[in-house]
């Protein structure tokens, strides 16, 4: 029996770090060589981040739809303008605990394929670096591949 197209849901984790990228890469590639899988594009702002912004920057107006638009527009200009159009993808932006979003987004969605970058700097993916992301292969009911930074 031949393995094609076991991968019908996959979701890219981005925290739009460099090594995001090579994740992302990795996630298009994997996307084409499984026809009719969708690609789900995902962003956590961090819990203490989203604090930050709700508790001291209360006087500015809209400033969650200011938020959201720029990470709209940074996974826009990033990653949606390279997606083939014969890949199916989705975007979905949420607040909250990193790890445990990646988790809740990978059950609720049935993702056959979560794929993260490995984390450079002090970003999302960094964050789960360490125990997290032992915490995050083991407790994921699919398949976790941890991208590092192409190294040129």
């Amino acid at each position: 029996m031949p393995y094609r197209n076991v991968f019908k849901k996959i979701l890219f984790c981005t925290d739009f770090n460099t090594d995001a990228m090579s994740a992302f890469y990795y996630a298009l590639n994997i996307a084409e060589g499984n026809p009719g899988s969708e690609l789900i594009i995902f962003h956590v702002i961090p819990e203490p981040d989203a604090q930050f912004w709700n508790s001291y920057i209360y006087e500015v107006d809209d400033v969650d739809k200011k938020a959201k638009h720029d990470i709209d527009s940074k996974i826009s200009g990033a990653y949606l303008k390279k997606i083939p159009d014969k890949i199916s993808y989705s975007v979905c932006t949420v607040t909250g605990n990193v790890g445990e979003q990646i988790l809740n987004i990978s059950q609720t969605e049935k993702v056959d394929l979560i794929i993260i970058g490995r984390g450079a700097g002090s970003n999302m993916i960094n964050r789960l670096l360490g125990d997290y992301t032992k915490k995050l292969i083991h407790k994921a009911s699919c398949p976790v591949l941890v991208v590092p930074e192409e190294i040129s």
